[in-house]
């Protein structure tokens, strides 16, 4: 499930190099839509790539910690938000539309029956996970099975003709579990404090930080500092963030472009990262999220975020602006006019 994957071929470098540099305008002025245009055409391998059909995945779930009150929201919220993209009416619907960006909603998860909607996917694993402040948060079982059915979904959307995909997520009490996660994966090797990952969430004030912090510290207590991203994902993890790792994995070997949002998108890419490191080499990083823990993420990949606009919603808010960058550094590969072809001296 987690081979398969090589890193990128540079081979096609120089020739990109070289394309990019001959376009009528100073070396390097284009900045990272150079660099973005390098990483595209070597995902694709081409000179001429392009970006057809893209689409956010916003993935949902549910988590049983979220009854302790580690949110600033109740877990009812997590469904009516879901509804409220389904009908329209969320930022994401809104920027996807604007941006002609392709949408919809993947079921990981969440407590609550939907009616059918062309919008909806239903990957449902179970109605939420357990409170892993007092038990493991899902089986072994249930994470496979949350794993390998983000990699279908990601080959269904492939085969449509998609070859951009950002993730996004919804769910109350998933910023705490990420924190968990990412407390795991990267705090131990930084010296880190689980309090340099945690943080407000959905908006939790200073006296709900504290408990947020004091919950998470007692779920280390009882769980432990677990290394291994399988064993890590069943025991802290929820289901939208195990099926978007599985996901990320998948969308890299069908050599798509992926576009990762924020704290919790990046805690999947984290575990993906950990199971096939090569994922990496398909990723571009639309923002950088307020929440502390994304930064700490950012720096531990050796990655730069394409925006930085003080943002912290979620829900492939970030990988939906960004988007328009992506299709930008396409279009002046493919149709911006060289310094022959406009007949324009080059430099002296």
């Amino acid at each position: 499930m987690y081979s398969g994957l090589t890193s990128l071929d540079c081979s096609l470098a120089p020739e990109l190099q070289r394309k990019i540099d001959k376009k009528t305008k100073p070396v390097g002025s284009l900045g990272k839509l150079e660099e973005i245009a390098m990483r595209v055409g070597l995902i694709q391998q081409t000179l001429e790539p392009s970006i057809l059909a893209p689409h956010i995945m916003v993935f949902a779930g549910d988590h049983g910690a979220a009854r302790h009150g580690i949110s600033a929201y109740p877990q009812e919220v997590t469904w009516q938000m879901v509804e409220n993209i389904l009908v329209g009416g969320a930022a994401i619907n809104v920027f996807c539309r604007h941006l002609g960006i392709g949408l919809s909603v993947v079921d990981a998860g969440v407590n609550h029956h939907f009616t059918a909607n062309p919008g909806l996917i239903d990957a449902k694993i179970a109605p939420g996970t357990a409170s892993y402040i007092s038990q493991p948060a899902m089986s072994a079982t249930e994470r496979d099975t949350a794993l390998s059915r983000g990699g279908e979904e990601i080959h269904k959307l492939a085969a449509r003709g998609c070859n951009c995909v950002g993730f996004g997520e919804m769910g109350i009490g998933n910023s705490a579990s990420a924190s968990l996660l990412t407390h795991c994966l990267i705090s131990d090797k930084k010296g880190g404090q689980l309090a340099g990952v945690a943080g407000r969430g959905a908006g939790l004030d200073d006296a709900g930080l504290d408990r947020k912090l004091r919950l998470l510290e007692e779920s280390v207590i009882r769980g432990g500092r677990i290394n291994d991203p399988l064993k890590l994902v069943a025991e802290y993890g929820g289901f939208e963030i195990a099926m978007m790792a599985g996901a990320m994995l998948q969308s890299a070997r069908e050599r798509m472009i992926l576009v990762i949002d924020g704290f919790i998108v990046t805690t999947a890419l984290l575990i993906a990262h950990a199971l096939a490191p090569e994922v990496l080499d398909y990723c571009l990083f639309a923002h950088r999220s307020q929440e502390p823990g994304h930064r700490v993420q950012l720096e531990y990949l050796g990655v730069k975020p394409l925006l930085d606009m003080e943002m912290r919603l979620g829900e492939g808010t970030g990988a939906a602006l960004a988007m328009p960058l992506v299709q930008a550094a396409v279009g002046f590969l493919n149709e911006m006019a060289s310094f022959e072809s406009a007949g324009v001296h080059e430099k002296i």
